[in-house]
């Protein structure tokens, strides 16, 4: 078979071992496997499984249903028999081999941005919780007004988390989306909520003569510097459009507080120095406790996308598999 990677080293489908471990571990050694019969592919698929690998089947004929059925994901041509196309999960209608890299893309791109756009809501119920509780032990006012929320909702969740979803992200599916999002989206939202409210208590006992409305600037802005972190962080790799990105939102955050027209008369803020500064400190003290939470839990982020071997739904490894050249392909 020239041109074909790992022909040298081909095995005869009749000398493969029945004992699943040792057939994955065969398999895990050799490239191209010939002469499988139905019932080999299927045991081919369930022993790199059971080897903790994500496997893909490829196939077109009634004799590659039971395997395409097992595999993690399976791929029928549009030319294949009725049976195929029904077990499989994608099924190429020209036949052509060369749309699998733009649908694999898309799939990362979808599962990697869900993670993403998950934790900037999440960060944001943290944080609303937090400080409803602390509203209600402290029996003062919420420290932030709902026009105020709609703001930070808007700069920080809404408009990043839109561009986000869809932008290209090529990171490889990993297990454990839950843990690693809780991982985050905890303390981060447990720090937001702590730091608007130390915004919001210096501004009542420095600037008291602003009421209320002079706290909530105060925590407005601290929400804001500390969000917009949040979104930094969630967008890393950083690149030059992200950036921007971010440099807009904070843009537009600025402007809606430094123009006296919309940060009086909508968002309801009284603007002095003293209460930005105060809102600019706390919240750098938050982008600080934010980062050192993100490098903190690292480890434990990444070691919630492990499973031991043999579970279900493994982390993808590359592996070499039955009929076809290249990791997690059967044919």
């Amino acid at each position: 078979m020239p041109g074909v990677t790992g022909a040298a080293d081909a095995v005869d489908a009749r000398t493969l071992p029945e004992d699943p471990d040792a057939l994955g571990e065969l398999l895990e050694s050799v490239g191209v496997v010939g002469r499988v019969t139905p019932h080999q592919k299927r045991a081919v698929v369930q022993a790199l499984q059971r080897r903790g690998h994500v496997v893909a089947m490829t196939g077109d004929g009634v004799n590659d249903a039971l395997a395409l059925k097992d595999a993690d994901i399976g791929v029928a041509m549009g030319n294949g028999s009725p049976a195929t196309r029904a077990v499989a999960q994608l099924v190429l209608l020209d036949g052509r081999f060369a749309h699998l890299p733009v649908a694999v893309a898309e799939g990362r791109r979808v599962i990697a941005n869900i993670e993403r756009a998950a934790n900037l809501f999440l960060v944001k119920n943290v944080y609303s919780l937090v400080l409803a509780l602390i509203t209600v032990a402290t029996a003062v006012a919420y420290p932030l007004a709902p026009v105020q929320l709609t703001l930070i909702s808007a700069v920080t969740i809404g408009i990043p988390g839109f561009v986000l979803a869809l932008a290209p992200n090529r990171r490889r599916y990993v297990p454990g989306f839950l843990p690693r999002v809780l991982w985050f989206s905890l303390p981060t939202g447990a720090i937001t909520g702590a730091v608007a409210y130390a915004g919001y208590a210096a501004a009542r006992w420095l600037e008291p003569g602003t009421g209320v409305a002079g706290a909530r600037t105060a925590a407005t802005v601290a929400v804001l510097v500390v969000a917009l972190w949040t979104v930094v962080v969630l967008s890393r790799p950083l690149t030059a459009w992200k950036v921007a990105l971010v440099a807009a939102l904070a843009g537009i955050a600025g402007l809606a507080v430094g123009v006296p027209l919309v940060a009086e008369d909508v968002l309801l803020l009284v603007v002095t120095p003293v209460l930005v500064l105060l809102g600019l400190v706390a919240g750098a003290a938050g982008t600080v406790l934010v980062e050192v939470v993100w490098r903190a839990t690292r480890d434990v982020r990444a070691a919630a996308g492990t499973r031991p071997r043999g579970s279900a739904r493994p982390p993808a490894r590359r592996a070499p598999v039955a009929g076809v050249p290249g990791p997690h392909r059967a044919r």
